[in-house]
């Protein structure tokens, strides 16, 4: 299985359903599963850099996920596998709009979504769905780019 490697909060935000974009500076022509790999990094050092407002967004989406706001963060493993999912598309972002993004194909992208990733016109957002967060999050050591999963054992 192909695998992404994401920081934390956004690998969590695919998990739990709040995310279904993943954005990146480059297109893929992969379709097919794909294993969320949440990255290494410690998810508060990342969120306490963000705009208050992203961070807004992303602890109401943990809100609604958990139903609590405190203790989010202490729920985001690392260094782990936290989903499955199927990649089903890539669109390029190609323009900005009032409350949002425009993808290829008419295709719009607004709040809370637009918070959870780049869509600057010229990157791409990867589109999962049929998203499966893992009960017992599976310990692998992530890569850059798309990589097998299948060779971490």
């Amino acid at each position: 299985m192909k695998a992404i490697t994401i920081h934390q909060p956004w690998a969590s935000l695919i998990a739990i359903g709040a995310k279904r974009f993943e954005t990146r500076g480059w297109k893929t022509n992969y379709r097919g599963p794909i294993a969320i790999h949440a990255a290494k990094k410690d998810p508060h050092e990342v969120i306490l850099s963000l705009d208050i407002d992203i961070q807004k967004a992303i602890f109401a989406a943990f809100y609604d996920h958990f139903g609590i706001q405190a203790g989010a963060l202490e729920r985001m493993p690392t260094g782990v596998v936290v989903a499955t999912a199927e990649l089903t598309n890539c669109y390029q972002s190609v323009d900005t709009w009032t409350d949002g993004y425009e993808l290829e194909g008419k295709r719009l992208i607004w709040s809370p979504e637009c918070d959870f990733g780049d869509f600057t016109p010229g990157r791409y957002a990867w589109e999962m769905s049929d998203v499966k967060m893992l009960y017992k999050p599976l310990p692998a050591k992530g890569q850059q780019g798309l990589w097998n999963l299948a060779n971490q054992f």
